[in-house]
């Protein structure tokens, strides 16, 4: 792969309900085998369209698989962001902050079966490491990962500011905090999806707890 835009092109013509048919399959083809087991043709046959159809609307199939990682990234950052304003939008007092974060870390832990499929897809990114081109892995950390980030830094240094939080690099506390709850360790060989209700809350709570440790105002 050689392209260096994330994706962003716009199709050249054809129905949106067509590419997003094309969307979903492709999601389902490259999570599946990868970028290299996946075809254009096997694309078509699981999105119902034709060969010419995706060829409408995306250039050849690195574009389509661009496209797909940076949209869906997206998607997965937007629900992520939506989740850090559900539950520290609200945070105003020490006394609501362990349950607040408790209650960010179980929603992160827990898995969201709409975004199986690019979940799937990452997993097969990390596992080519270096033989990722670059510049999408680039342009996927910007969409995706470093988007979260950014706003829980941000969030990070609001509770800072009033005091419940003592943060001296907001970017770098919030990489503690998704450390510290995603780490299942010892917790079965399948991931996220095999822990009970329980475990989840175990996980988050232990994690949560951690982070406190080292980011409560010491005074």
């Amino acid at each position: 792969m050689t392209r260096s835009d994330g994706g962003q092109n716009r199709p050249r013509k054809g129905f949106p309900e067509k590419r997003q048919a094309i969307m979903r399959a492709s999601r389902k083809v490259f999570g599946r085998v990868g970028y290299q087991g996946a075809s254009i043709d096997v694309i078509a046959t699981e999105a119902c369209v034709s060969t010419r159809t995706i060829y409408n609307h995306f250039e050849n199939k690195e574009q389509l698989f661009a496209t797909v990682l940076i949209e869906s990234s997206e998607q997965v950052a937007a629900a992520h962001e939506a989740m850090i304003e559900r539950h520290l939008g609200g945070t105003s007092s020490a006394a609501d902050l362990e349950a607040d974060l408790v209650g960010l870390a179980e929603d992160w832990v827990r898995p969201r079966p709409e975004f199986a499929d690019h979940v799937a897809i990452v997993a097969r990114i990390n596992a080519e490491g270096e033989n990722f081109p670059a510049a999408l892995h680039d342009a996927w950390q910007k969409a995706g990962p470093l988007r979260v980030q950014r706003t829980l830094a941000a969030r990070m240094a609001r509770l800072a500011e009033r005091g419940l939080l003592q943060v001296r690099d907001s970017e770098l506390t919030a990489q503690h905090f998704v450390v510290l709850v995603t780490n299942t360790w010892g917790r079965g060989r399948t991931g996220f999806g095999a822990l009970s209700d329980a475990e989840t809350h175990e996980i988050a709570a232990a994690g949560v707890h951690a982070f406190l440790y080292g980011h409560l105002p010491r005074d």
